[in-house]
């Protein structure tokens, strides 16, 4: 298992993704999620992306297909005890088709009936939303129809390492099994926070996007 991508929450339209912009990426295309509520702003890499997400129906993000996901309350609650973050896992190789964690099968309405979301069992709202896309792989190995922008004005390459931190660690077992993983890091931190290393930080520059993201680059 390797992570596939990150999301982070955000405001209504995420006015946030302007200050990734502004800070040198390149903005690649959004989706609607249909019968989920929400909506995103994304930006890619060779290896991995960013989802910043949002709210765009909290009827459908609260029905009964939604809910177990904690999407709404992820999404809706103000108070800095939810987690912003959701973390996605695809397969390393074709050996790994399998989440490597104990999960429950979300079918959201977006996706072709063969197509499912394994989200971990167990996990509260003020952790990060742990899941795997079978069926997910790299940008830079999209068809050409489906190919994104990987170039950007600050030349950041790859995803190399990511370390996130959760408040209270010791009380999330489930956040806890993923200290296993290659260059991932769970640690436990006075906020939710988010670090990402890119390219094995050769430049030797830290830019912090706080406050307007819980989220630090190292490239």
């Amino acid at each position: 298992m390797e992570v596939d991508h990150i999301f982070i929450c955000v405001q209504s339209g995420a006015p946030e993704a302007e200050t990734l912009k502004k800070f040198g990426l390149t903005e690649g295309s959004s989706n609607k999620h249909p019968g989920q509520g929400t909506e995103n702003r994304r930006f890619f890499f060779k290896n991995s992306f960013i989802e910043l997400i949002f709210l765009n129906n909290p009827e459908e993000a609260s029905s009964d297909l939604t809910k177990p996901t904690l999407l709404f309350e992820r999404l809706s609650t103000q108070n800095n005890i939810a987690s912003p973050f959701g973390i996605c896992f695809r397969p390393k190789n074709k050996d790994d088709n399998s989440a490597k964690f104990p999960h429950w099968v979300y079918k959201p309405s977006y996706l072709p009936a063969s197509l499912e979301v394994n989200v971990a069992k167990d996990s509260v709202v003020s952790e990060p939303m742990w899941f795997f896309l079978s069926f997910a792989s790299r940008p830079d190995l999209a068809a050409k129809e489906k190919q994104q922008p990987l170039v950007h004005s600050k030349d950041l390459s790859e995803i190399t390492s990511i370390k996130v931190s959760i408040p209270n660690l010791e009380q999330h077992p489930t956040s806890l099994l993923f200290n296993t993983l290659d260059d991932f890091e769970v640690t436990d931190g006075s906020e939710h926070l988010m670090e990402i290393s890119f390219d094995h930080e050769h430049q030797g520059i830290i830019h912090d996007f706080r406050p307007e993201l819980p989220l630090i680059f190292k490239y």
